[in-house]
């Protein structure tokens, strides 16, 4: 979600590191990964193999990095929250349109994860409705609900609630239809028994759908700890410095892990069920990750390096479908495949990535200069 006016704090300007780390996490989606795995290729040991293996996902329990990509948006839109809320009462707008905004933004997303899908392609018959961008609005929007009217101690109470709730539900009811499976398998489960029964549409892998129904309970708890660090960082106390909002950030983020991974033993940290301990690990990752960026951008005022990925983070809705619709591929094999396929074979589709990639930031960084930006 591109929340551009979003990340600001109370006569400081914007909050850089959100932008940039929005555009670090976007960069892995915009053809970082594949680089990364053409360069275990081109000069294969065990580090750039371990690399490689991180920009894919696994394939039921377990994380890479490249699992953290999606909660690590969505926890992102969390932090952007506070401010957004923040600034709209302070320009006098009324609740009840506060509340159409969120609504709407959030039904927004699941429309254009629809579209994303090949909504306008007309084929229903076969056509799938749960999408990345429905589950980020979805989350996003009934977070912001909850935070809208409640304090920090009753959110609190209610993401405990969700990811226990989602424990009890999802750890020891199995699905009607188990036949025998393990209870924690797409079969088995219970996750993957409500999509097979009421979600619409095609279900991605038949038995399960990584962005069904009932994931969108933890996913929630995965946008209100993004609040939580949002509001946290808001915060405008006189004795609470950039650093002492770090060291906090950190504590919470050696909390969530070390909590998710004890837990992780009877409940498995699994993305496609979005289980309680992968929102904590994955949260523990989060909040870590937006500590360093906050310390290195907003307290150290260390930005130099920060453009690359601001370009990417201020339209990463734009270039996330925009991947879908134009064919980057043909623009960068049209102005660079020429003296790729000059260089030695090894290297090319390193290069050949690398091309993508700035084919992709060349287009962001023109609507960057033209102050284009896709807000939903």
């Amino acid at each position: 979600m591109d929340n551009n006016t979003y990340a600001m704090r109370p006569g400081q300007g914007r909050l850089t590191s959100l932008d940039a780390l929005r555009g670090f996490d976007m960069f892995f989606i915009m053809g970082g990964a594949g680089l990364l795995a053409a360069l275990a290729k081109w000069f294969p040991c065990s580090f750039t193999e371990e690399l490689a293996h991180q920009m894919g996902h696994v394939e039921w329990h377990g994380l890479t990095h490249h699992d953290t990509i999606f909660p690590l948006f969505l926890f992102i839109a969390g932090i952007s929250f506070p401010f957004s809320l923040s600034k709209q009462r302070a320009a006098g707008r009324s609740e009840g349109s506060i509340h159409w905004k969120v609504v709407s933004r959030g039904l927004m997303l699941v429309l254009l994860g629809m579209i994303y899908n090949g909504l306008l392609g007309l084929n229903f018959e076969d056509f799938r409705y749960a999408s990345v961008l429905a589950r980020i609005g979805l989350a996003w929007m009934f977070a912001a609900l909850i935070f809208i009217h409640t304090g920090w101690k009753a959110r609190a109470l209610i993401t405990t609630v969700l990811l226990v709730g989602y424990w009890l539900v999802a750890g020891f009811i199995p699905a009607p239809d188990a036949d025998g499976a393990d209870i924690f398998s797409a079969q088995g489960s219970m996750v993957g028994y409500v999509d097979r029964m009421w979600l619409p549409g095609r279900v991605l892998y038949g038995n399960i759908d990584p962005e069904g129904l009932l994931g969108i309970v933890p996913a929630i708890g995965t946008a209100l700890l993004g609040m939580f660090c949002g509001e946290w960082v808001k915060c405008d106390k006189e004795e609470l410095t950039g650093g002492k909002k770090v060291l906090c950030m950190v504590v919470a983020g050696v909390v969530l892990l070390a909590v998710g991974l004890l837990w992780s033993q009877v409940f498995p940290i699994n993305k496609k069920m979005w289980t309680s301990t992968f929102v904590l690990v994955v949260g523990a990752y989060s909040v870590l990750m937006f500590a360093l960026f906050y310390y290195i951008i907003d307290v150290r005022a260390c930005k130099w390096w920060t453009p690359f990925f601001t370009v990417i983070g201020m339209n990463s809705i734009t270039i996330y479908l925009g991947q879908r619709f134009i064919n980057f591929s043909y623009t960068a094999d049209r102005l660079f495949g020429g003296l790729v396929h000059k260089l030695p074979e090894a290297s090319q589709e390193f290069f050949s990535s690398a091309a993508y990639i700035a084919v992709c930031w060349l287009f962001l960084y023109f609507l960057y200069r033209k102050r284009v930006f896709l807000k939903v």
